[in-house]
């Protein structure tokens, strides 16, 4: 790597994954600053390790956790699929496309769908291949299945949805935009009859059957001098109720929109990398820099902030009973006060890092990471 290169751009890089293979970001690790130690961990919501399984490791795939009902759907970077029993972590059915991965898992219950890195999208049911189509660009967005259709976003900044039969293709929309985009998982999903997606710094709303344009609700705009200053994209997870969807841009706002009137209620300005997590009355998020903040749903004021968690790679995070779960690079998964983000328990998994978003199935709460443990935690 040029080392004349500013650090801010260098770290920039980093998040954005495009210059890993010159080791690039080891240089700029190097010579952080080290996390404060958390000190005894202080149990006040009781929680065990109820199961544990293993996938192949996921090394830097962006995955996304499929749950309908009470089944789980994994991915790992070599191409293999394993769907699990939320209630006991059982191996459920086990799949292979036979090559290594970009995006998964996205999927209704019956049919999923990963892209693989020659460009591919495969829709399986229940792990029997189905279809696979090629991509015009990379994809790191996991495809939506609803409808009867699939729906693909690429790194091209088109969407595309395919016949979930014989995965004819059915429609494109293509829009133009900045030379970079993020390798994670952006925003596509559905609300009513509305296909929703992240295009750049915008929230679009189209009609699935055509793809035509309902809405559009912009949520940052372009800022910098280069390229990497001025990506805008949407990153997920993201965060519904009802009809308010807010979702995180990178490294600039976190935001809610209605879907209903196509309107941007409110945007705050955030340093974050990964997506956010909600209840009815709170969005949550995590900073760059370790940061956790609450943020009122209703309109966007700040309800609280820790730095208890500061220098440390989180996950995005989830909401679930009175607490906020997110994960960090060592392997650690903390449990904070949905009321003023105090420590509520910490538990461990491996050291190799939560890989994704944690997630909720059959009153469990499933985390995953880097080197393929999954765990299932229950309240003690």
């Amino acid at each position: 790597m040029n080392r004349s290169l500013p650090k801010r751009l260098v770290r920039s890089l980093c998040t954005l994954g495009l210059i890993v293979s010159l080791g690039g970001c080891a240089f700029w690790n190097s010579s952080k600053v080290k996390p404060a130690d958390l000190g005894p961990n202080v149990v006040l919501l009781p929680v065990q390790k109820s199961w544990t399984a293993k996938i192949a490791p996921l090394g830097q795939l962006p995955l996304v956790v499929d749950v309908h009902g009470a089944t789980l759907v994994l991915a790992s970077l070599d191409g293999s699929l394993q769907a699990l029993d939320a209630n006991s972590g059982a191996s459920l059915w086990q799949a292979k496309v036979g090559q290594p991965l970009t995006a998964g898992v996205g999927g209704n219950g019956r049919l999923q769908s990963v892209v693989t890195r020659s460009n591919e999208v495969v829709l399986l049911e229940q792990g029997r291949e189905v279809w696979r189509k090629r991509l015009p660009a990379a994809s790191y967005t996991p495809p939506l299945v609803a409808g009867g259709r699939v729906f693909v976003l690429t790194a091209d900044r088109a969407l595309t949805a395919f016949d979930a039969e014989d995965g004819r293709q059915l429609w494109v929309q293509q829009r133009t935009g900045e030379s970079l985009v993020l390798r994670q998982a952006g925003v596509l999903t559905a609300v009513g009859d509305t296909l929703v997606a992240g295009l750049s710094g915008r929230l679009v709303g189209l009609n699935p059957d055509n793809g035509a344009v309902l809405w559009e609700a912009p949520l940052a705009s372009p800022r910098g001098t280069n390229d990497v200053e001025r990506l805008v994209d949407l990153v997920g997870p993201m965060h519904r109720d009802g009809s308010q969807l807010c979702a995180r841009t990178f490294q600039a706002t976190v935001a809610c929109v209605d879907t209903a009137s196509a309107r941007a209620q409110w945007a705050q300005p955030a340093r974050g990398a990964q997506g956010i997590g909600g209840d009815a009355e709170r969005i949550v998020g995590t900073e760059g820099n370790g940061t956790v903040i609450a943020w009122r749903r209703a309109d966007g004021s700040r309800l609280w902030s820790t730095d208890r968690l500061q220098l440390r790679k989180l996950s995005a995070p989830l909401l679930l009973g009175r607490s906020v779960v997110v994960g960090d690079d060592d392997g650690l998964v903390h449990l904070l006060s949905r009321e003023d983000g105090s420590p509520l328990n910490r538990l461990t998994t491996d050291d190799s890092g939560i890989a994704a978003a944690p997630v909720v199935a059959a009153d469990t709460l499933v985390v995953v990471t880097r080197n393929g443990g999954v765990y299932g935690f229950r309240p003690d």
